[in-house]
């Protein structure tokens, strides 16, 4: 196993919304993630019964672990998941990607992601977390992290300080690069202080967007990733359409973003991820990872939902291997 993956495991509702009323209506931020309980799930509900709707699995970090496996990168994944019809879906697309699962089984409902894109291909998430939220420190076993080379976690745990220091610990002790994508501005502002605190002492490697950097030092990109690589062994700020801010140590450059039309923005961050971290297993350079991640995160975007559809890949694969040689 190169990568194991710990997130939310989610299935996701997507809805194209004609204005951003809908999101003023429901109480959610354009462009962030909120949690959300039961009631407002049922509310939102509503609001989706009244759109066309995409259902896919999802979550940030499985997200990011199903393009590794695209790429025949050997993956697994920690989540949590109910024992229900989205909880058997998402077990099962894991499986079909040769992905090995590492599921504890709740009692509650499995989460959903109500996500809402805008015009402008902005997304905005009310998440109703159920099952995926019952993962805790005890669930987590060291034979889970054997042999794994990367452990890529997601920010949305971040606020189960214990899971996530735990989990951080057991990939040390095997042998892993720890990875850390802050996943959203309201995660970064809510839990500032906590990733200031647990960056230096375990975290290798973190993906930002400009939002979630300027919400940990309020600096722009380009200042923010060269502070994070000050604690940091690589630091990626990601700044949508321009491109991005890579930089380890005093090697700091850009790479630009493609010039394709977004459709949904859904996935880019994840599958920029994905394309970074097979660079970074391939021994390439810190360009070549980012033009992969690129590559990556602007196909995606080019459709509905936070997965590239399986007849892309061949394509893609022969323009990875152009950036390799």
């Amino acid at each position: 196993m190169k990568v194991l993956g710990m997130g939310n495991a989610l299935i996701d509702v997507l809805a194209l919304i004609d204005s951003d009323k809908t999101l003023e209506k429901l109480g959610l931020p354009k462009g962030g993630m909120q949690l959300i309980n039961k009631e407002r799930f049922v509310a939102i509900g509503h609001e989706l019964e009244k759109l066309d709707t995409t259902v896919v699995s999802g979550g940030s970090a499985a997200n990011t672990i199903v393009g590794l496996s695209y790429l025949d990168v050997p993956t697994a994944f920690i989540g949590s998941v109910g024992e229900d019809y989205y909880g058997n879906y998402f077990e099962r697309e894991l499986k079909d990607r040769n992905i090995k699962p590492y599921l504890i089984k709740g009692t509650e409902l499995s989460g959903v992601a109500s996500t809402f894109i805008s015009k402008d291909g902005e997304r905005t998430f009310g998440t109703y977390l159920g099952a995926a939220s019952l993962i805790k420190s005890d669930d987590l076993k060291a034979s889970f992290f054997a042999d794994c080379e990367y452990f890529y976690v997601e920010g949305y745990l971040v606020q189960d300080y214990d899971l996530i220091i735990n989990a951080m610990v057991m990939a040390k002790n095997a042998g892993a690069k720890v990875i850390l994508d802050m996943a959203s501005y309201n995660i970064v502002e809510e839990n500032r202080d906590f990733l200031l605190d647990i960056m230096p002492q375990y975290v290798d490697i973190a993906f930002a967007n400009e939002e979630e950097a300027r919400m940990l030092y309020n600096a722009d990109p380009e200042m923010a990733v060269s502070y994070l690589a000050e604690i940091l062994d690589i630091a990626v700020v990601k700044t949508g359409k321009t491109g991005s801010w890579i930089q380890s140590r005093n090697d700091k450059i850009f790479v630009p973003a493609l010039d394709v039309h977004c459709v949904d923005s859904t996935g880019a961050g994840d599958l920029y991820a994905s394309g970074f971290i097979y660079g970074l297993i391939n021994s390439l350079s810190l360009k070549k990872c980012g033009m992969i991640g690129t590559c990556l995160a602007g196909e995606v975007i080019k459709s509905l939902g936070a997965k590239i559809e399986i007849d892309k890949w061949g394509a893609l694969k022969k323009q990875i291997k152009e950036i390799t040689n």
